[in-house]
């Protein structure tokens, strides 16, 4: 692997953690990063692999990291950091593989809302069709909201580079 390549995954990660941490500590009860309803900031990241082949092990390292760490304020465990982290590795390569940004919102959406719903109606003991409705809703708007503004910052910031 190339140092670039190793470099632009770890900040992925990176970034994607100082960002689930800088939602989630200020309120690790009652917060909008765990739970049936789950509205990530830094989910709008999962649109990269669109653009960046690195973001697809950023993405993994970033959520797997995202998960252990507040894995006490979740309650979920080794089954959301492990499944957790692969949804996302499967969406993103999913992502990776789209044709353009429309079609690279559906895996997060869905693969995230859909699976990671399971094991949180588990332990929340709310019914799965609401947990899936909850998540896959808040996925909905990090991607399409926050997802479209990094994709639109990340295109901009490479055409700088270029120069």
């Amino acid at each position: 692997m190339k140092i670039r390549y190793i470099t632009k995954a770890s900040l992925i990660a990176a970034i994607y953690l100082v960002l689930i941490l800088i939602q989630a500590l200020p309120f690790p009860v009652a917060n909008l990063t765990f739970g049936p309803v789950q509205l990530r900031i830094a989910e709008g990241l999962t649109l990269l692999p669109l653009m960046e082949p690195a973001a697809v092990p950023g993405l993994f390292i970033g959520v797997l990291l995202a998960n252990f760490l507040l894995a006490p304020y979740s309650g979920f465990g080794l089954v959301d950091i492990i499944g957790g982290s692969l949804v996302t590795l499967l969406a993103a390569y999913l992502t990776s593989k789209a044709k353009n940004k429309y079609v690279g919102m559906v895996p997060p959406i869905l693969l995230n809302g859909l699976i990671v719903s399971i094991w949180v109606s588990y332990f929340t003991k709310i019914p799965y069709i609401y947990t899936a409705l909850g998540i896959t809703a808040g996925q909905f708007v990090s991607v399409v909201v926050f997802g479209s503004v990094i994709l639109y910052v990340y295109e901009k910031a490479s055409k700088y580079r270029e120069w």
